[in-house]
This record gives structure tokens, C-alpha cells and sequence, in this order.
């Protein structure tokens, strides 16, 4: 793409911010400036070396939200490669991610993470570590370590953080990020959302996905911003956080924007008006809850795309006074985005294809999976999975999972579309369309929706008759009172299909 090569770490991520400007700020916690948590991150990773832990050595960390997952990971990318894990994990999911990822240390709270701890290796260095109310950082271990050690300093080229993909697929692949696949990302957002030190985000997604970690905290410590971190998402908290610290900006999924709204009344809520835009990622916002939310909390609203194979942002759309669309996920930010046919051709503007991605920001392979790799690289362009059409301005339309399609007697139903369509039903509050087995089609469609009003199964097909073929309208409606996510919010239909559909 004729880019110049990043030369940034994580660690120069942090250096725009002034000594004594705030970075973090817990909701009834610690408080850390940019020259404490610059001190903080360094006094960890030299924590780390001299416990003999070095560049390519893996450090896994589990906390909840708040200033230990954000030093954690930071500390453990300086002088190691972090591997943040769920902390809802059971000792089982912890057993398989602390081997998958071969982690040599494990971060944990003072006396807390019991699974994690029964679940790592015998010779795991365990290190208790909290961070005071004073924005000290305390830290404990039982291990051997040579004192005095400090931890070399990171290149744009050494991996920082490796996550595991969401697992769509029966085993999660390991995706290894560098510092300046990081690093470019951060830029990409910064330069989108003309992100400055006067911003406020509020961080509500969890610090142990790409999503909260790039978009929600490491972009806004790339601009000098200050980062407010609620221990845990409550939807009745979010607003009066928002007003006492004057939040600009939040970056969430729609499950949590449907919270906001479904919580906070007819009325526009105090703390709304210093929000400069509001961000929406990682799942598809449906142009109805757009709309909903632009028009109770009086801002623009700008859905991205991104992945974690990409570190995060691939696109987004712009602020004002640029078009915003309701449906797509707006323009390339600093990445290059293609839509691909089987063969690897790339497609005219118009067509519908694998939508492709290029850039210094995407991970060069998955770990240990030649096979995975083959099928995921094309021509120097990575396949998404997800099938998509660019318009002639560049606005992408994301149509749904290439292996969510539904294949009805040889047509092929985005379930995208249905979800959409039922969504603009003032009875729905969420739908999930998915493919469910049939003897003479192949599969059939049908949806699992959750209800806020009165509503039979005869009156929501006739709804969708109304704007779909007749092949798109769901034969079997299931009433659900909550739809199955992961821990980030998402919803995965093949979860939701085996759920209340049978398997796919």
C-alpha cells in the first residue's frame, strides 16, 4: 500500500501524554497520571525480567476491568508478549488457553483467580499484583528472581499481545500482534475520530479484547486522552459516570447501546452532552437502533468494523460533516479493503464477495496453523470470512459470515437482512436469524427474537413478507427472553441455531 514501515512500540504509544495529565481514572478507585503509569508499566516489566521473562516468553493475566488489566497488559508487552484472559473463564477454559498459549507467568489479583491458578502448570511464576488508591503498584510472588534485572526495550517488529480468536470455528486460532501492528492501528483510530488530550472515553468493553484494549483505551493514551474504566458495565451508573467526568466519547456493542436505551427513559440523560460522537463495533448495528440512539442521547453515531486479526479497526464510519450510513460500516481507515471473488479476483464496486483486507495493522499469520494461513492469505490480502459489497464512495456493507449464509434449495439468504427487517417491528427488541436443517431445502429459515411488546408468529411474518421474498421469510419464529452471547457481547449464530434450532 505504499505505507512507511511503523517504528513505534506500545511503550512511545504512551509519551503524548502530559506528566501530570490524567491517563486513567477507576469509577471509586485509583487514579494514575501518564508519568505513574508510564512508572507503573516500566516497574512491571522489570518485575518481569527478574523473574527471568523475556521477549518471547508468554505472560497471561486475568483481572476485571480497572488500572491492573490496563498496566498488566501494558507491562507484560514491554517486556514479554501479554496474553489477557476472561476472568469468567472455568478452570477447564483456563487449563486450554494457558496451554494453547504456552504462558510462562501468570497475573493475578491478590488472592483472587482461584480457577486460573489450580488451572496453570506447576512451574507457572505467579505474581499477585494490584494497583492502591493511591496508584501504587503492589506486587507479590513467591518465585525466584534475580534482583535489578530491567526488561530490553521492545521493537515495532517483537509480538506485544496474543488473542485467540472468537471461535466460530471448533478451536480457536492464536493471533500474535507486534508492536507496530498495534501501534497503526492506534493511529488509524486516532486520525479517525480526530482523537485529542481534551478527549474523555468511557471504557465499558472488556480489557481482555482487541476492542476494549485498542479502541476504547490504547487510542485515547495514543492522543494524551484520559480513559475512565467502570469496573463492570451497569447501564443505570453509565450516564452519571459520563456527567461527573465529561465523557466525549464511548465505544461499545450493540447489546450495550440496547441497554443504554432500553434503561435511560424517553427523556435525553444528563451526561450526554459533552459526547462528542458515540462508537459502535465488533457486531452489526441495525440502522433502527442508530436512529434510536442519535435521536435520545444527541450524538452522531458511527458504526466501525473491526477484528482482531486486524488489531482491531479496519473501517468506520466519518465524523460530521462526512455522510454516515446507516447500514454499512463506513470507509477504510488506513487500510486497505477489497471485496474478492473464489478465485481471488478482486471485484468491481457493486459486486458482492469475501470482503479482503491489506495494511500494516493486520497480523502476519495465524500461530502454528500452515493450514489456516493458506486459506486466510490471498495475493498479500487477508480473507475476512464475511461476505460484503463496496459502493462507489467506498462504504462497506457487511452482508453477514460467508458460513452463515443460509443455502435454501440453492439460494443463499443473508440472515443480516431478516434481522433488519424484523428489528423496524415496534414489538422486537433483538433478532437472531440463523438456518435451521430441512429434508427438502437443505435448511430453512428461521429466528430467535426477544420481545419488548405483543406480537404472534403470524403477525412478524407478515411483517417481513411485507418487505422480503417469500423465501426470506422465517418459517419458525422462536420467543426467547435473551439471546446467547460471548463474553464481549456478541452473537454468534451458530450458537444461537444450536441453541434454539438444532445444529448447523
Amino acid at each position: 500500500m505504499g505505507q512507511e514501515i511503523n517504528q513505534e512500540t506500545l511503550l512511545s504509544a504512551l509519551e503524548d501524554g502530559g506528566a501530570g495529565d490524567p491517563a486513567i481514572i477507576v469509577a471509586d478507585g485509583p487514579r494514575l497520571s501518564y508519568a505513574a503509569l508510564r512508572a507503573q508499566v516500566r516497574r512491571l516489566a522489570d518485575r518481569l525480567a527478574e523473574h527471568g521473562l523475556g521477549r518471547q516468553d508468554r505472560v497471561a493475566m486475568v483481572f476485571p476491568n480497572g488500572a491492573e488489566a490496563i498496566v498488566g497488559f501494558l507491562g507484560a508487552s514491554v517486556a514479554a508478549i501479554a496474553a489477557p484472559l476472561n476472568p469468567s473463564y472455568t478452570e477447564d477454559e483456563f487449563r486450554f488457553y494457558l496451554d494453547d498459549t504456552g504462558a510462562k507467568a501468570l497475573i493475578v489479583p491478590p488472592g483472587g483467580a482461584p480457577a486460573a491458578r489450580r488451572a496453570a502448570p506447576a512451574d507457572t511464576i505467579v505474581i499477585e499484583m494490584a494497583v492502591d488508591t493511591s496508584g501504587e503498584l503492589q506486587l507479590d510472588s513467591a518465585a525466584p528472581r534475580e534482583i535489578g534485572r530491567t526488561a530490553t526495550e521492545p521493537t515495532s517488529d517483537d509480538v506485544a499481545l496474543v488473542l485467540h480468536t472468537s471461535g466460530t470455528t471448533s478451536r480457536p486460532k492464536r493471533v500474535p500482534l507486534t508492536h507496530g501492528n498495534l501501534t497503526t492501528s492506534l493511529g488509524n483510530i486516532v486520525a479517525t475520530y480526530a482523537l485529542e488530550p481534551s478527549d474523555v472515553s468511557l471504557c465499558v468493553m472488556p480489557l481482555f479484547h482487541v476492542h476494549g484494549l485498542m479502541a476504547s483505551t490504547m487510542a485515547t493514551f495514543r492522543s494524551g486522552g484520559t480513559v475512565v474504566v467502570p469496573p463492570r458495565f451497569n447501564p443505570l451508573s453509565f450516564w452519571p459516570l459520563a456527567k461527573e467526568y465529561r465523557a466525549t466519547w464511548y465505544s461499545a456493542v450493540p447489546t450495550i447501546h440496547q441497554l443504554l436505551l432500553a434503561r435511560g427513559g424517553s427523556e435525553r440523560p444528563a451526561g450526554t452532552e459533552s459526547l462528542r460522537f458515540i462508537r459502535s463495533c465488533s457486531s452489526a448495528l441495525a440502522p433502527a437502533t442508530m436512529q434510536q440512539l442519535e435521536s435520545r442521547f444527541g450524538a452522531p453515531v458511527l458504526e466501525a468494523y473491526g477484528m482482531t486479526e486486524a488489531s482491531h479497526q479496519m473501517a468506520s464510519n466519518p465524523l460530521p460533516p462526512a455522510p454516515r450510513i446507516p447500514g454499512t460500516v463506513g470507509r477504510g481507515t488506513g487500510v486497505g479493503i477489497g471485496v474478492m471473488d473464489d478465485q481471488g479476483a478482486l471485484l468491481p464496486a457493486g459486486s458482492t464477495g469475501e470482503v479482503v483486507i491489506q495494511g500494516p495493522n493486520v497480523t502476519h499469520g495465524y500461530e502454528n496453523n500452515p493450514e489456516a494461513n493458506a486459506s486466510a492469505f490471498t495475493n498479500g490480502w487477508f480473507r475476512t470470512g464475511d461476505q460484503g459489497v463496496l459502493d462507489d464512495a467506498g462504504y462497506l456493507t457487511l452482508l453477514g459470515r460467508l458460513k452463515e449464509l443460509i443455502n435454501r434449495g440453492g439460494e443463499k439468504i443473508s440472515p443480516r437482512e431478516i434481522d433488519e427487517v424484523l428489528l423496524t417491528h415496534p414489538a422486537v427488541a433483538e433478532a437472531v436469524c440463523f438456518g435451521t436443517p430441512h429434508p427438502v431445502w437443505g435448511e430453512e429459515v428461521a429466528v430467535a427474537v426477544v420481545l419488548r411488546g405483543d406480537a404472534t408468529e403470524a403477525e412478524l411474518q407478515r411483517h417481513c413478507r411485507e418487505q422480503l421474498a417469500e423465501f426470506k421469510v422465517p418459517k419458525k419464529v422462536f420467543v426467547v427472553d435473551a439471546i446467547p452471547r460471548t463474553a464481549t457481547g456478541k452473537v454468534q449464530r451458530r450458537h444461537v441455531a444450536a441453541a434454539f434450532g438444532g445444529p448447523r
